[in-house]
């Protein structure tokens, strides 16, 4: 949701959980404190909404690069205390990436510097949940193999996963038995971000698209991936002529067949 007024918006689609970001997806800056984080708490606390904030997209704890990764360890930090004051249930960060004349176990060490960095003071006040990605022959978490890897430097610190449907569809991993083979690396699946792609298996491409307008993700394997994964999730498709809507209730009929 628009971060501005994200309840708002929540409602009008009739969801009853909410994402929405902290401060410009795009940008560096600590963010501040929300203009309704007395409303986003109360809603929250009441059980009306389950809240998820998004971490900005340019963070990269895998990085090797000290300009990026240095920044995106504090901007974590701070989001996930944002987060936590107006009562998220996590904060969803993306797997990151080295470039290619990198070795990608420095970016599995990087991300387990970042966990025992939080840890030395107390550790980070809600679930940081990894998400998956579409793009990158040098990402950490696009192919299993490497996600194996990144839990098997990360996991004691408990990090929680985020599956999103057009990431490992576009990854090239195939929905069908999708969250079986996660939890065997993981030992669990967080949030499903349930999204259709304009874009073909193995793609590396990462545009989301409603599930109508999903050419070969299937809306039926997305609905497939919530009920197997058996928690919350959240629509991520466009909501040009209330696409958005039409994705949420197109899921709640599936699922309570």
């Amino acid at each position: 949701m628009d971060s501005d007024d994200p309840l708002t918006g929540a409602r009008e689609r009739g969801a009853d959980a909410v994402q929405f970001f902290l401060a410009d997806p795009q940008g560096w800056k600590a963010p501040t404190e929300h203009p309704h984080a007395a409303e986003l708490r109360a809603a929250a606390e009441s059980g009306e909404f389950e809240l998820y904030v998004h971490a900005p997209y340019v963070l990269n704890l895998a990085s090797t690069n000290n300009r990026i990764r240095i920044p995106s360890r504090k901007l974590v930090a701070q989001h996930a205390e944002a987060a936590a004051a107006i009562g998220a249930k996590g904060l969803i960060v993306h797997g990151g990436h080295v470039t290619t004349s990198d070795d990608i176990q420095v970016g599995f060490d990087n991300w387990r510097k970042a966990f025992e960095g939080a840890a030395k003071t107390g550790g980070y006040p809600l679930p940081i949940l990894i998400e998956n990605t579409a793009g990158g022959d040098h990402a950490c978490a696009r192919r299993f193999d490497n996600l194996a890897r990144l839990w098997d430097a990360i996991g004691e610190f408990g990090p929680g996963l985020c599956l999103d449907t057009c990431h490992a569809f576009c990854g090239g991993e195939q929905l069908a038995g999708v969250v079986d083979r996660l939890r065997a690396i993981t030992g669990r699946v967080d949030l499903v971000h349930a999204n259709g792609s304009r874009d073909g298996f193995d793609s590396g491409r990462d545009r989301h698209a409603n599930l109508a307008d999903s050419p070969d993700l299937a809306a039926e394997a997305v609905a497939e991936v919530i009920r197997s994964a058996d928690c919350t999730a959240v629509v991520e498709t466009p909501n040009a002529d209330g696409g958005q809507a039409t994705d949420i209730a197109y899921l709640r009929e599936r699922l309570a067949r």
